[in-house]
């Protein structure tokens, strides 16, 4: 069975990845770099690779797009290696807010909401957004407004702890619901 690849089109694997190296090159002439940052200029393809084999290391296209394009003489291994660490160090240093739910209820003991506040704060100083529910159940519907004035004294203690609100109060159902964020300004004055 014969595979066809028609013309113009080019045939995507994993190999076709990344930067092209020694004799997946295909151009006639390059701006030529060493790997102790001589500039040896223009020269064809052919040339590249003798002194590439003379120094016993790679050909690497580093600028595919540049007129005429870059190839640098280093050692591929070495350099596969410097760029996966890259991508390490620039994973790490990515944040990823995360969203923490705190419920409350209108009727809590002044304990378990100093626990609560706490925890909120501690969430914070982390950099997480906090979405906080007072949640009514039966007859503390009926003194719902008792429980909302509660509810906004407890989003303000949150917000003298370093945070801003991020999405108003707002009722639906049986539940009052906020979100609350990190104040960047606050944090920064803690580090």
């Amino acid at each position: 069975m014969e595979v066809v690849i028609k013309p113009g089109r080019k045939e995507f694997s994993k190999k076709n990845q990344g930067p092209r190296v020694n004799d997946r090159i295909r151009i006639r002439e390059c701006r030529l770099l060493g790997d102790d940052g001589h500039q040896y200029g223009v020269v064809t393809i052919e040339q590249a690779r003798l002194i590439a084999e003379d120094r016993g290391l790679d050909l690497v296209e580093v600028a595919p797009n540049a007129k005429p394009p870059v190839v640098k003489i280093i050692d591929y291994g070495k350099f596969k290696y410097e760029q996966q660490k890259k991508l390490n160090e620039a994973k790490k240093k990515q944040v990823t807010v995360q969203l923490k739910e705190i419920q409350f209820r209108p009727n809590i003991d002044i304990g378990d909401l100093n626990t609560k506040l706490k925890r909120a704060e501690r969430f914070l100083s982390g950099g997480d957004k906090i979405k906080m529910v007072m949640q009514f159940r039966g007859r503390e519907m009926a003194y719902k407004d008792q429980g909302l004035e509660k509810f906004s004294g407890i989003i303000g203690q949150i917000v003298d702890f370093g945070a801003q609100v991020e999405s108003p109060m707002k009722f639906m159902g049986n539940r009052a619901i906020t979100i609350l964020a990190p104040d960047k300004k606050a944090i920064v004055k803690k580090k």
